[in-house]
């Protein structure tokens, strides 16, 4: 399946990766021949999952309390790059 230029536009968007060089539309190609095995797969009948958990009573949910905070400038510190107040990763 070709990939166009739109959507090449819109995945870098998406996920922050440089799919321009001839290596990088290949994996994505690849990716996608691999994704395309699922449509092989009949699911006729079969109900969409909620939760991949086979009995979900049994997810319990602790409240959320925050202990620590206002660390922005600390934790950001420990980046070797940054764009505004995110961690930048190596593409791939």
């Amino acid at each position: 399946q070709k990939v166009s230029v739109e959507m090449l536009d819109h995945l870098e968007h998406l996920a922050l990766v440089d799919f321009r060089d001839s290596e990088g539309v290949e994996r994505l190609q690849k990716a996608i021949q691999f994704a395309d095995q699922l449509h092989e797969v009949n699911t006729d009948g079969v109900e969409p999952m909620d939760s991949v958990l086979e009995d979900r009573w049994c997810l319990y949910l602790r409240e959320d309390e925050v202990t620590e905070g206002n660390c922005t400038k600390e934790l950001l510190e420990n980046a070797r790059e940054t764009v505004e107040e995110y961690f930048v990763a190596p593409p791939g």
